[in-house]
């Protein structure tokens, strides 16, 4: 019987290779194997147009499925499974931003390989013209950290070394999703950091991925103090290389200027323009950005767009609000609502905010799930400290909107707004301060239950503080 790397390959060598490499990193490096998922989900749409002799009018992966489907060469189950293996794939590339912690990433990895075999099964008869064969899925680590390690120690394979950096600094961003605790994460991520430095050091003579990172370790201070002096070079020598991420990071130093590169809207468009060619999300964002910067809204929307349809949250909540106020497009507040909802769902934090406040203003056109509101403002405080959701979720819990009412709780997120808020913030939350200590010293004069009375003493205690 053939195993699953046959089976894949028995559809196309091409696609085979992709998913062996997806497997064989799951373990180790799933973010590197959810970037081969979205590589083999492009991969294959390059296959069904080549079949159909379709041309497709975009690179972008996203714009190929839809494409696909409109041609009706793919049914809605077929582009609804490949969409999935999109997200996921986009997933691997921007870890921190989805706030996936490594167990996460492996469960992730795990369910994109379960559902790019199932698509290989459902395409088989159409693309080979016969039943899918039996297959058995094997249960083998092939790239196990002891051979990743021996291949960088004993070897010095630039690649495995690489690969090793990669694994260090994934685990050291996921970290921030298994510790709340600021100290805790630092004491996890900081020695990780520094391991992935030394690897991405080792490797970056010879692999430009690597003297990509190797930059950034320099410029954050994977192991030292930061050193923009010497990380932002070597970024600009990865873009030379046509390293995509060091384009679209160098794209971004023109836009804004940073510590050795002066702001040039020229040298940024041109940076960020190959990135977005090569439909790297960020640069496609940042170069929306540009366009809206030089209020050229059609330009905006289409690369902000772009970016938001090939799963990036951030673009996604931008292009939530240009459909809001019809900027570059025609306004839309129902298309805005469901990007609102997409980021929001991708972890974005001004989106899940907005979508709280959506959801307990009872905006009954785009839903009022009341616990998934009470979820995204306890994700903003933690994620971000974010002084409006602390006082929104104050607010709710006070006025009863979660189907109940904990004062205590109420006049300790106050009392956290207060001491961490802009003078802005501030001016909201006294007046709510206020407001509750007069209510909680009414209730508490009329209280007979002595449990009550303590929660109540302990309620105008904080919002005394």
């Amino acid at each position: 019987m053939l195993d699953d790397v046959a089976f894949v390959a028995a559809l196309s060598p091409a696609l085979g290779e992709e998913y062996r490499s997806a497997k064989r990193y799951m373990h180790d490096v799933p973010t590197q194997a959810l970037l081969h998922v979205r590589s083999f989900a492009h991969r294959l749409t390059s296959l069904l147009a080549e079949q159909a002799q379709l041309s497709f009018d975009s690179p972008n992966l996203y714009e190929r499925i839809e494409q696909l489907n409109r041609q009706r060469l793919i049914d809605v189950r077929v582009t609804r499974a490949l969409h999935r293996l999109r997200a996921d794939g986009n997933r691997g590339a921007h870890p921190e931003k989805y706030h996936l912690s490594h167990s996460e990433l492996l469960k992730l990895a795990d369910k994109a390989l379960h559902g790019l075999r199932n698509m290989v099964e459902l395409l088989y008869p159409r693309l080979l013209k016969q039943d899918a064969p039996a297959y058995e899925v094997a249960d083998n680590r092939e790239l196990d950290s002891r051979e990743l390690c021996y291949r960088a120690v004993m070897q010095d394979d630039a690649e495995a070394q690489y690969l090793l950096g990669m694994a260090f600094k994934n685990r050291a961003l996921t970290a921030q999703a298994e510790h709340d605790d600021a100290h805790a994460t630092e004491l996890v991520a900081a020695p990780l950091l520094a391991k992935a430095a030394y690897w991405f050091s080792l490797a970056a003579k010879q692999n430009s991925n690597a003297l990509y990172e190797h930059g950034v370790a320099l410029l954050h201070g994977y192991a030292a103090e930061p050193q923009p002096a010497l990380g932002e070079p070597l970024i600009a020598d990865a873009a030379k290389q046509q390293q995509v991420d060091a384009m679209a990071l160098l794209g971004y130093f023109y836009m804004v200027g940073s510590h050795c590169f002066s702001a040039d809207l020229v040298q940024a468009k041109h940076y960020l323009q190959l990135a977005a060619n090569a439909e790297q999300s960020e640069a496609m964002a940042n170069l929306g950005v540009l366009y809206y910067q030089q209020q050229q809204f059609a330009e905006a929307f289409n690369w902000i767009s772009h970016a938001a349809k090939s799963g990036y949250p951030h673009a996604q909540y931008h292009l939530s609000i240009m459909l809001a106020r019809g900027e570059g497009c025609q306004a839309d507040v129902v298309a805005s609502e469901q990007w609102l909802a997409e980021a929001a769902e991708q972890g974005q934090i001004d989106a899940m905010l907005a979508r709280a406040q959506h959801m307990l203003n009872d905006e009954p056109s785009f839903g009022s799930d009341l616990s998934q509101a009470e979820q995204y403002l306890r994700l903003a405080i933690r994620y971000e400290q974010r002084v409006m959701a602390m006082i929104e979720l104050a607010i709710a819990l006070t006025d009863g909107s979660f189907g109940r009412i904990d004062v205590v709780e109420a006049a300790a997120w106050l009392n956290m707004a207060r001491n961490h808020g802009s003078t802005q913030e501030q001016a909201v939350v006294g007046p709510l301060i206020e407001s509750l200590r007069q209510q909680t010293e009414r209730v508490l004069q009329l209280s007979q239950d002595a449990a009550e009375q303590k929660s109540l003493q302990r309620a105008l205690e904080l919002l005394a503080d």
